[in-house]
């Protein structure tokens, strides 16, 4: 095998192919750059035809499409560009036990898949509907990610550390669990934000209380998750809190119930009351007929007799639907004369007392 390796490696030095030209530089030299040149250039051509016909007819636009044939192409021809001036010799130089054209190639390489990871991930967001944007955002980035990781791997690969790599990796690990008590936060952000991508308790744009905040989620990171308060705050909550915390997603189905409390006097006819707060819910756009809303009484209370109101409205109108039941009824009760009373006290003195009447003559 040895004989066939050094045969085929001096083939181009052999015989005609082997006469130099200038200084170190053959003629087998010249033949093989140009043959890598050609054959580079009908492959990135015909490569790049295909993708553009593809990208007519494949539902997959995200990754196949003109940017990618174009990304593609000019990796090939820079690649190409760079074995061309190797096999003139203009390359030969080593660093680092390895040759300068491999560690050109392996840059670009990498860098070409990092430019194909961030169009694609641009090119899937752009094409979501508003419906799917925040799921397919936290999908475009975990897409992104993996293309760079695997691109990095097998950058290291071209360029010649492959042997290398055991060794590095080994002594990462033993750095690792050095650096493990340190890192030990981000390791876990990170995991809990893939548990959280596959659970899905929220995305983007729900309405949430988590962690003690409450607010809409802003975005959703690998790391971290920001929620803007009520008041316009931004808060960012570490992954691996959120993940082990109770999440009340106020969204997450369609429709959600209003819970309303109305308080009558103790002389008012109560199933009057409760007619008119049917009425009034039936007239009321939002308000679901089904699930039926119910109305009865709850419990006698201190001052008042405890009127229980449970309505279902659609979830994104959830605290407009609510602000106007308390209005509603508010109004209605007042029509028809039936009383909300104050906080009543009855006060019991030991011994009696005695009141001064002042009459028109001053006595």
């Amino acid at each position: 095998m040895n004989s066939t390796a050094a045969n085929t490696t001096s083939l181009w030095e052999q015989g005609l192919l082997g006469e130099k030209l200038f200084l170190t530089l053959t003629l087998g030299a010249v033949v093989k750059a140009v043959l890598i040149l050609v054959t580079g250039i009908i492959i990135a051509k015909v490569l790049k035809k295909y993708l553009l016909n593809l990208s007519r007819s494949t539902k997959y636009v995200w990754i196949i499409n003109e940017d990618t044939a174009s990304t593609l192409h000019n990796l090939i021809m820079v690649v190409t560009l760079v074995y061309t001036f190797d096999a003139l010799g203009l390359l030969s130089l080593k660093i680092a036990g390895t040759r300068i054209s491999n560690l050109l190639t392996a840059f670009l390489v990498f860098y070409f898949s990092y430019l194909l990871a961030k169009k694609s991930k641009e090119y899937m967001i752009m094409r979501s509907s508003q419906q799917k944007l925040p799921e397919v955002q936290v999908k475009a980035k975990l897409f992104y990610y993996t293309l760079v990781t695997l691109a990095f791997f097998i950058a290291l690969n071209i360029a010649g550390f492959t042997g290398k790599l055991t060794t590095l990796l080994a002594a990462a690990g033993i750095t690792g669990i050095v650096l493990g008590f340190a890192s030990q936060t981000v390791v876990s952000n990170f995991i809990s934000g893939i548990f959280m991508y596959f659970d899905k308790p929220l995305k983007i744009g729900d309405p949430v209380e988590v962690a003690g905040y409450s607010g809409i989620v802003h975005d959703i990171r690998i790391l971290s998750t920001r929620i803007r308060t009520w008041d316009g705050l931004l808060v960012r909550i570490p992954n691996e809190k959120l993940f082990n915390s109770e999440i009340k997603n106020l969204m997450k189905y369609p429709a959600r119930r209003v819970d309303v409390t109305v308080g009558i006097a103790y002389k008012e006819d109560a199933q009057k009351a409760i007619e008119v707060i049917k009425k009034t819910l039936n007239e009321m756009p939002y308000v679901l007929a089904e699930p039926e809303p119910l109305v009865f009484v709850d419990n006698l209370g201190d001052n008042s007799v405890n009127i229980a109101v449970r309505a279902w409205a659609p979830s994104e109108k959830w605290f407009d639907v609510r602000t106007q039941i308390v209005q509603k009824i508010k109004e209605a009760l007042d029509r028809e004369g039936i009383e909300i009373p104050f906080p009543q006290r009855v006060n019991w003195f030991a011994e009696e007392l005695r009141v001064k009447i002042e009459g028109e003559n001053g006595t």
